[in-house]
């Protein structure tokens, strides 16, 4: 049985095999014994990312670039240079090599056994290859949390909907999921495996806030590997009410207004008793002058008895009777004049005689 390689995404650095180039011929030690090998390298596999990264080696003064070359290899196959499908890893100044696949069909194969190798040349110089690790895509991947969370409060419920990390072979590995979720401040509490990439949670209690987060799960069952991704950031969603709830909360509010308007009409009928001297006061329309005798102030020549008895009936009722008070002097103005009037002309006042 192969032993399982330590845990990635870095994968630690083997002792140099001095393997010579290309095609596995060993050159003289003195070909190469004064350019260092690379250092550091790592393998970076996080869902579809396959990077191959090292250190820069420097040379003195030496003011060439140093190049790198990386090939690789499938388990018991012969070495091969990193030129296909657009990429090239062979006497390049970079780095890194990404081998990243744009779609399953480029790129090494996520199940096959991969095992890398670097060195650096300078001119005639050539470094010492430094192998990597052997390893297999699914067998190694760091796995990120699910993409494009999405929650739809419903009635006692959170529907859940997410798209996958990345792109894997289902006839090959499957993607589970479960969800994480708690009540604020409560209990976390944990569902799944699921399949789908949309998830209900319900039996969750209405009108209450929840919060929860999402990890994938990666399953290769014919190599009995299970590889748990990263849980999601915690998000929190608060559940709508159901049937039930609303009625309640519908019978509350009628309960709430009715007491309301009671309360309300109660104070104002209390004010009104309390203060009804003074609200009878507010709503009692003052005393006014009758008109004739408003039009006759602004005009004391008009017949002042004449347009009472004019204007007057025995069936009106008697108004209100405004007392008005004039200067003396006005006072025996006014009562000549209408003393005048009533008796008409060449009529003497009461009293006097031929």
């Amino acid at each position: 049985m192969r032993p399982r390689p330590p845990p990635l995404p870095v994968l630690p650095l083997l002792l140099p095999l001095l393997l010579g180039g290309r095609g596995g011929g060993a050159p003289p030690l003195d070909s190469f014994s004064q350019l260092p090998a690379p250092e550091n390298p790592k393998i970076h596999l996080y869902n579809a990312e396959q990077v191959l990264s090292w250190d820069p080696v420097t040379v003195g003064n030496e003011t060439r670039p140093v190049l790198y070359s990386v090939q690789y290899k499938y388990t018991s196959s012969e070495w091969y240079d990193i030129d296909f499908r657009g990429l090239n890893c062979t006497r390049i100044t970079d780095t890194e090599c990404d081998f990243t696949a744009a779609s399953l069909s480029k790129g090494f194969p996520p199940h096959f056994n991969i095992t890398l190798r670097i060195r650096a040349e300078l001119g005639e110089l050539v470094s010492a290859w430094v192998i990597m690790p052997w390893f297999q895509h699914y067998r190694n991947v760091t796995i990120g949390p699910p993409e494009n969370i999405l929650v739809t409060p419903g009635e006692g419920s959170l529907i859940v909907r997410f798209t996958s990390p990345f792109e894997v072979d289902i006839s090959i590995v499957a993607l589970q999921y479960y969800i994480h979720y708690w009540e604020k401040a409560g209990i976390q509490e944990v569902k799944g495996p699921f399949m789908g990439n949309s998830i209900l949670l319900d039996g969750l209690k209405p009108l209450r806030e929840y919060c929860l987060r999402v990890k994938a799960e990666l399953i290769w069952s014919n190599q009995n590997i299970i590889r748990p991704g990263h849980l999601s950031n915690i998000s929190c969603y608060e559940t709508t009410a159901n049937a039930s709830t609303k009625l309640q909360q519908a019978i509350l509010i009628f309960l709430g207004t009715l007491l309301l308007v009671l309360a309300l009409t109660g104070a104002f009928f209390f004010l009104v008793l309390k203060y009804r001297g003074l609200v009878k006061y507010w709503f009692q329309s003052p005393p006014r002058i009758p008109l004739q005798i408003e039009e006759y102030l602004k005009d004391p020549t008009q017949p002042i008895l004449e347009a009472l008895d004019r204007s007057s009936s025995p069936e009106e009722d008697c108004g209100p009777v405004a007392v008005i008070t004039l200067p003396e002097k006005e006072q025996e103005d006014v009562l000549q004049r209408t003393l005048n009037q009533s008796t008409g002309p060449g009529s003497q006042p009461p009293g006097r005689g031929h």
